[in-house]
Parts: structure tokens; sequence; C-alpha cells
């Protein structure tokens, strides 16, 4: 048996309650792999699309139970034009080339952030295999695509104001549960573990509220660079964190 098949196997071993149920991931870097290799910067996202590929299938096959990656934040909209028609471009081209591999794997997709901004033919792609994929039982695929979580939160806010205002919901009931059943993430669970690409040591904007107890795991590593035995390192470093969430073990 090879090192990377014990690898392997210690990883699958881990008891349940050792194994974090949702990942979250920042995939940052594209860019700086791209100038660091003499390319343009969109070739580091088209290079990370297949990061994300192997993410994906990886995290179905360990049965994780569900996986978050930040795509595009609301302040990615500052960044040069010819940039985001082709992150759109690879975003369409995903949606529609993946669609087998999704069924296949029975992951469900989902998609969290605001629908403003997006183009029509890109937005249709999205819808067509959030519905194909609706009723898969396997990992769910959340896709954060135009999202901040300020915003989620000011959305939240401003829907519960309006039901509270229509005698839909007394103010003083209100809790942290009442809360995140108005996010976007309504109904999914928070992240156990967050990991971050590039080294950089910031939250940018992503699943405020849902990260509050969030293990954090950064790499130095850029997206593209991302492969699935660094996948495997932060869930085997998430199994020997001594999680207390307040309180003593």
């Amino acid at each position: 048996m090879t090192e990377s098949d014990l690898a392997d196997e210690a990883l699958l071993s881990l008891p349940a309650e050792r194994r974090p149920r949702h990942i979250a991931i920042i995939m940052d870097g594209n860019g700086r792999w791209a100038r660091r290799q003499g390319l343009p910067r969109i070739e580091g996202h088209r290079r990370g699309v297949s990061s994300v590929r192997n993410t994906v299938e990886e995290c179905a096959r360990l049965d994780i139970e569900q996986l978050t990656l930040y795509c595009l934040s609301s302040e990615n909209w500052k960044r040069p034009q010819i940039e985001l028609d082709f992150l759109m471009h690879l975003l369409e081209q995903y949606m529609i080339e993946e669609r087998a591999t999704i069924m296949r794997q029975n992951i469900r997709v989902s998609i969290i952030g605001r629908r403003d901004g997006i183009p029509k033919a890109v937005f249709s792609e999205m819808e067509k295999t959030v519905d194909l994929s609706a009723n898969n039982t396997g990992t769910r695929l959340c896709l954060a695509i135009n999202y901040g979580a300020r915003g989620e939160i000011v959305d939240a806010v401003k829907n519960i104001v309006a039901e509270a205002l229509a005698g839909e919901i007394d103010p003083n009931e209100l809790d942290a549960d009442a809360i995140s059943a108005h996010l976007y993430t309504a109904g999914m669970p928070d992240p156990d573990l967050l990991i971050r690409t590039a080294g950089e040591m910031r939250i940018s904007n992503f699943l405020l509220w849902q990260i509050s107890y969030a293990e954090l795991w950064i790499t130095q590593k850029c997206w593209p660079e991302f492969q699935t035995s660094d996948l495997h390192q932060a869930i085997q470093d998430f199994a020997k964190r001594d999680r207390r969430f307040g309180g003593l073990t």
C-alpha cells in the first residue's frame, strides 16, 4: 500500500464527529498565480476551474455534507470589464459542462447571493443546473456568486422588518435561529471548516454570521495550485482541533 493509499484510508476512517460537515473555501490567488507564470490574470481563473472540479469531486467522494465556494464577491464588480466578462463565461461554461458529473455524483447545487448584474444567459444556465440537481441527495455544492455577507444580513433585516410590520412575527421573540432562517443559507448547516488560499489572513465579507465557530485553515498556495492532498491535510488538521464552542473539555 502506497503512502497516498495510507493517508486516504486514515482520512476515510475518521469518525463522523471529527470530520467537517460543511467546508467553505475562499478561493484566492488566481491572478497572482498567473502573474508568477507570466500569464494574463484570466488564465489564473481558467486554471482555477480545475481546482474547483477536483475539490468538488473529492468532497463528494468523501461524503462531505456541504461545500461552499466563494466564486464572486459583491465587491469583485470593481474589476476590469474584460476580466468580469471572462468570469461570467467560465461560470456559464461550468454550469453546462459539469452537469453530467454533478448528476452522476449525486451533487445538489445551490447558489447564494444577489442576482443583479449577472447576465441573463449565465443566470439561465445557473437555474437549469440548480433545478436539475434539486432532488440529488449527496454533497450540496453551494456557490456564492455576487455574494457579500453584509448585504446578506441587510437583506435578512429588511425581510424581518417587513414581516414584523405585517404582524407575522413578534420582534420580542427574535433569536439567533430566527435570523439564520432569513439568511441566504437558511436550512444549511454552518461551516465547520473555512479554508483560504494564497496566505491571506482575512474573511473578506464571507459568511460572517455563519462562520462564528468555524475552524480556520490557511495555505500559502494560490487556488490554481490547490490539490486534493491539500484538502485532505485541512480535514486531518480539523480532526485534531479541540472545538470547545466557548466551553471547556
